[in-house]
């Protein structure tokens, strides 16, 4: 299945990076890699990882990568990967709401 990284999940991705990379470049570019690899495996398995608790009639998914989570839902012909956060973030509940 097609993955699609939203904008607001590629920002997250830099932001996430930037920080990262305060401390170390390698590591930024390196988590970058590791990162997109794990979002476009998941046209691979989509259904594999669980609903985010509280977001299921959303059909909002989550797959843990170290101490991120990549959240996404999966359409008809896409899996869309909505956002990428650091796991202690506390999500917004109008997060996944479209404006």
């Amino acid at each position: 299945m097609r993955v699609v990284i939203t904008d607001a999940a590629w920002n997250d991705t830099i932001n996430i990076a930037r920080h990262i990379a305060n401390d170390s470049l390698t590591h930024a570019e390196t988590f970058l890699d590791n990162i997109h690899e794990r979002c476009i495996a998941l046209g691979d398995f989509p259904q594999a990882y669980p609903f985010l608790k509280g977001y299921e009639a959303k059909g909002i998914r989550r797959r843990v990568y170290g101490n991120y989570l990549i959240f996404y839902r999966v359409g008809a012909d896409s899996v869309d990967v909505l956002h990428i956060f650091h796991g202690a973030r506390e999500i917004d509940p109008d997060l996944f709401d479209p404006k």
